[in-house]
């Protein structure tokens, strides 16, 4: 669809770069075509409402698509924020700009959407809207202010700040900001992991059962008549947990475990965890006690109480209890955008670390007590360790060449083809196709046994 000749050269324009603002008079040759002065309304298919009607407002540009996974997770979250704040009277609108592959999709994921879109059949105009805004990824929230402003981290400030972000002016973020460091400063573990209502953690390592009250021998064999049983008990009942405060863990390093059972990385990453944590806790045990201790608590983000307790059952640590309000505090807290994702509380209850997951995968149980003094032992012993390994070798998984790398001479963060997991610092690289593993996964081999692999 051709565009007229004054949003040509509006569009010419932005996509050079020589305007940094964009002004609300504007908003019609941003977002019009030739043929169209309006965008479509969540109400129903043939409802249209005038872009001329968005002045004044603050704008969110959407860009996101059906297919992607990441974009249905963020529309749901951006949903409640637009939901709430349109019931407030904000002057807020969000404006959809769509990657989806046909009109189908693009109609089945707008229906879920109560704000505008632009027509999918607009392609013009969706395509100068990319190039203006150099979006290279999706979800991708744009923010255009009333002044002419424009900021471009929407998707970090509605997982960060939720409806709090609005009206998005770099005055309310710098407060929210502030906030958030007073906040971190005065952080203790009972503030994170308690409410009013509840003091204790939910410990499951000791199986219990609830006696049928109905039944002569279940009261006549439990020393705990009527009430919870102690042990594995012989009759049939629903698994229950014990509480253990808050206040035995201070002065204990907690991760804390954002993860669930629908979750695939989850579920790859879970019996890892579980490895690494029996390992710590039985070289702390190994020191005698009493010193450190290591535990986990796990935050659910299972969709059920059913599907907490099977994934839950699973685990040997403790666990805030399924639906308790304080995992949404917490998960936006710390700025969880994806699960899973391990945030490493230490000793004085201060944060120590987000990256607690990509520390499991590089150093394993060496990684405790995960704080900076330690990694960086640890980055001196990887150097130390990479002086005595070969520059070049074949790998069984790959049929070519690997050499050597690391962060300083064309290696960087990247995911072990071996073993899935996350790398950082020296890896074996394959110059020609971008092939790379752990120097720990590397399963050297003779050249021509190398020439035979066929799979990478």
């Amino acid at each position: 669809m051709d565009l007229d000749d004054n949003a040509r050269n509006l569009v010419q324009a932005l996509t050079n770069g020589d305007a940094e603002k964009i002004s609300t008079s504007r908003f019609s040759s941003l977002l019009a075509s030739k043929d169209r002065d309006y965008l479509l309304s969540s109400t129903a298919q043939d409802d249209q409402v005038k872009i001329s009607d968005l002045e004044g407002k603050v704008i969110g540009l959407y860009f996101s698509a059906n297919w992607y996974p990441p974009c249905r997770n963020f529309n749901k979250v951006l949903i409640g924020v637009y939901e709430q704040l349109k019931s407030n009277g904000s002057n807020f609108e969000i404006v959809f700009v769509s990657s989806d592959e046909d009109l189908s999709a693009f109609n089945s994921y707008r229906e879920s959407m109560p704000w505008l879109s632009i027509p999918f059949s607009d392609l013009e105009t969706k395509k100068a809207l990319n190039r203006k805004f150099e979006v290279e990824g999706i979800p991708y929230l744009i923010i255009l202010q009333p002044d002419g402003s424009t900021l471009h981290d929407g998707v970090e400030l509605i997982y960060r700040y939720g409806i709090e972000a609005f009206p998005f002016t770099e005055e309310k973020l710098e407060e929210l900001r502030r906030e958030e460091r007073m906040k971190h400063e005065s952080q203790t573990l009972t503030n994170l992991l308690t409410n009013p209502g509840r003091d204790y953690l939910l410990d499951q390592t000791m199986t219990r059962k609830v006696c049928y009250l109905s039944s002569p021998a279940c009261r006549s064999f439990c020393p705990f008549t009527l009430t919870f049983a102690r042990y594995p008990h012989p009759t049939v009942g629903f698994p229950f947990t014990s509480e253990v405060p808050v206040d035995s863990l201070i002065g204990k390093t907690i991760g804390l475990y954002f993860s669930a059972q629908w979750c695939f990385p989850c579920a790859k990453f879970t019996p890892k965890l579980i490895s690494i944590y029996q390992k710590i806790k039985q070289s702390l045990e190994g020191k005698g006690g009493g010193v450190e201790d290591f535990e986990i608590v796990f935050v659910s983000n299972d969709r059920d109480q059913s599907s907490f307790d099977s994934y839950y059952g699973t685990m040997p640590w403790l666990a805030l209890p399924f639906g308790d309000p304080i995992i949404r505090t917490l998960a936006k807290y710390f700025d969880v955008q994806g699960i899973p994702c391990l945030i490493i509380i230490g000793p004085d209850g201060k944060t120590v670390t987000k990256q607690g997951r990509n520390l499991i995968n590089l150093y394993q149980e060496n990684a405790y007590p995960f704080t900076d003094a330690k990694l960086e032992s640890l980055e001196k012993e990887m150097e130390e360790e990479a002086k005595r390994l070969p520059r070049s070798n074949y790998h069984a998984g790959h049929r070519h060449e690997l050499t050597l790398v690391s962060e300083g001479n064309g290696g960087g963060p990247f995911i072990c083809c071996d073993c899935d997991e996350q790398g950082s610092g020296w890896a074996y690289q394959c110059l020609g196709c971008g092939y790379e593993v752990h120097p720990r996964c590397m399963r050297a081999v003779d050249p021509a046994t190398a020439a035979s692999v066929t799979t990478h």
